[in-house]
């Protein structure tokens, strides 16, 4: 996937969704697709220009990433962050996609899911969204749960509340490029999940529930549902689900590829400064995370990070 213009992009000193400090940089954004990803392509780069400061490769499988630092020319090359990015095969019908979950996933899915219909008066309520005139009612509902959620507060990654948007969305619903669907409890609306289509391949792109309903664990439930009809509908290749690591992508994935987001920045004084204090940052945050897990406190950790 080409870069499409260089840009001023934040270096962020970040634990979790919570950003403590960050550093500007004009970048090239070279981001690949899934199918990049797959195919293990290595990414052609634009012309640095004088006034750029390098290169941000996302989503670069693991293999390529030496190559492509060979290529730079000179450039320091800065591994920002390693993880596999997650996808579900579409095209093996529902009965196969639970088999391949483990026996402890349908169980706690099915559980939170009875739980939640349970509190919402024996009814699981999710409504689903395709077409322009739906999108637009879409909107101002899950517009609503996403100001909510750590999503916006902290990453501002919430379900954008622009004119151009909602344009984009209801051109995307009327060529059949997006779904969408909407979990309430009760009448009110909990969480959502909007999800534009490319060639195939269904992009997780703006998610989130209210934090009031944490103990009910809507977000699982609306993934569940979510897959279920992708799996019914036909004629779909895979759900991606983009950059980054998370339990919640591990648990309902069933294919993966390892990738790097990799720096590539000119050798000045400054960058290489910003480079050593990133290194001793993210090294920092790594033995953090290592022994909160020695210790058992993940659901701590979690609960402070958000």
């Amino acid at each position: 996937m080409p870069a499409e213009q260089a840009a001023t992009l934040p270096l962020r000193f970040q634990i979790g969704a919570r950003t403590l400090a960050r550093i500007d940089r004009r970048l090239w954004l070279v981001p690949l697709s899934l199918a990049d990803a797959l195919e293990a392509r290595l990414p052609a780069l634009p012309p640095l220009g004088r006034t750029n400061d390098g290169y941000l490769v996302t989503s670069l499988p693991v293999e390529r990433a030496a190559a492509l630092a060979w290529t730079a020319g000179g450039l320091i090359a800065f591994e920002r962050q390693r993880y596999t990015r997650h996808w579900i095969d579409l095209t093996i019908g529902a009965d196969a996609y639970l088999a391949r979950l483990s026996g402890n996933t349908r169980s706690a899915i099915k559980r939170k899911t009875r739980k939640l219909a349970e509190a919402s008066g024996g009814t699981l309520e999710i409504a689903r969204f395709r077409t322009p005139d739906e999108l637009a009612a879409f909107h101002p509902l899950a517009r609503a749960v996403s100001a909510t959620t750590y999503q916006e507060r902290l990453m501002d990654a919430g379900l954008p509340d622009t004119a151009a948007f909602r344009t984009r969305a209801a051109l995307q619903a009327a060529a059949g490029e997006v779904r969408a669907w909407l979990l309430s409890i009760a009448g009110t609306p909990v969480a959502y999940l909007f999800c534009p289509v490319e060639k195939g391949t269904v992009l997780y792109q703006y998610l989130g529930h209210d934090p009031a309903f944490n103990d009910l664990s809507p977000g699982a439930v609306l993934q569940m549902a979510a897959t279920r009809d992708l799996l019914e509908e036909g004629g779909l290749q895979r759900f991606d689900f983009t950059e980054g690591e998370g339990q919640h992508k591990r648990q309902f994935a069933t294919d993966g590829v390892p990738c790097v987001d990799l720096l590539l920045l000119r050798g000045t004084l400054a960058n290489r400064a910003a480079l050593a204090s990133l290194r001793v940052f993210d090294g920092g945050a790594a033995a953090a995370k290592r022994a909160v897990q020695r210790l058992g406190l993940e659901e701590w950790a979690r609960k402070v990070r958000r």
